[in-house]
């Protein structure tokens, strides 16, 4: 009877050995945690990508503002398409009524919200600068990356004490809760809330200074990358040299706690290092997410909102007098 060489990974039978199985697990497992790997990286590598393409494109394409509006419409595309293949948590997966909702507040965003914020707040801004004959062209000499750098930190810190007000105060929380209100978290759901709000945490005061074009469109798109990234549905889980300063949806998954006390942490929508600095960080994550017993409002109910109590009281009142009256 022939008889197998003793290193052979099959029996007699051709079937794989107790060795060969385990040999077999061991490359499964491996395999298991490169994938793991190239999905965690996922974030960075595409911050890292939009700043190659901001740094080394052509200036016409550099300049044109629908350049800006394409990008962040591709990496949200991109993000979206990543949430089906990697998904985090399956309560969250989108549905046509949660697609349809999020587009919109899409577009509210880059058309309406868009105008509004250039109308009453960059164009009086430019004015005001004009004015006054402020100038630092100076920092438009600072190498491209630390211009990026500079007006990301200065949108970020200003959205992060906007962010800590409203849910510090009770008629800026008004503003704000309706975004509190979604029940599961998707690549554009950064997009949704009351106007007032969306109008609100687009405040800054980059159009004070002076900064390359390409410089402030750069940070515009990490900022967006980094916002998009941290309200999906993607199984990723960056390292700690990205999650340190950057904001993952671990740390704003828990900022979306089904519990108002729970939400006051995490305030930064991109930049985590500064709630790091300014004690407002805290480590944890939440797959339940949305506030009053998680009831999901609708586009009408957002944007009614803040101004529910007052109606609230005024219906309440003119039933008293109604009452009364008979």
């Amino acid at each position: 009877m022939d008889q197998l060489p003793a290193n052979s990974t099959h029996s007699s039978d051709g079937k794989p050995t107790a060795g060969n199985r385990t040999a077999e697990a061991a490359a499964e497992q491996n395999e298991g945690r490169i994938k793991r790997l190239l999905v965690n990286l996922l974030p960075p590598a595409t911050v890292v990508a939009v700043v190659m393409f901001w740094a080394f494109a052509p200036q016409a394409v550099l300049d044109n503002p629908w350049t800006l509006v394409i990008a962040i419409a591709a990496t949200v595309a991109f993000v979206l398409a990543l949430e089906w293949v990697f998904e985090r948590h399956a309560g969250w997966r989108m549905t046509w009524t949660e697609f349809a909702t999020d587009f919109f507040y899409v577009i509210l965003s880059f058309t309406v919200i868009a105008w509004v914020t250039e109308a009453l707040a960059e164009a009086p801004l430019r004015a005001a600068k004009a004015s006054l004959g402020i100038s630092t062209e100076w920092l438009m000499t600072l190498p491209f990356l630390v211009q990026a750098a500079i007006v990301v930190f200065l949108i970020e810190f200003g959205q992060y004490w906007m962010h800590r007000v409203m849910h510090n105060s009770h008629p800026f929380w008004l503003t704000h809760a309706p975004h509190h209100h979604i029940t599961q978290l998707n690549a554009m759901k950064g997009y949704v809330g009351n106007p007032i709000e969306l109008f609100l945490i687009s405040l800054s005061v980059v159009a004070l200074l002076d900064f390359d074009t390409a410089a402030i469109f750069c940070a515009l798109n990490v900022l967006a990358v980094v916002s998009t990234y941290a309200h999906a549905n993607v199984r990723a889980n960056p390292p700690l040299l990205y999650s340190f300063f950057f904001t993952t949806i671990r740390h704003h998954s828990l900022h979306h706690s089904t519990d108002y006390e729970s939400t006051r942490c995490n305030y930064a929508n991109s930049l985590i290092l500064i709630d790091r600095v300014l004690g407002t960080y805290r480590e944890g994550e939440s797959a339940i997410v949305g506030q009053d017993e998680r009831k999901r409002l609708s586009i009408w109910e957002q944007f009614m909102f803040p101004f529910q109590p007052m109606i609230d009281r005024i219906k309440a009142k003119s039933n008293q007098t109604t009452h009364k009256a008979h």
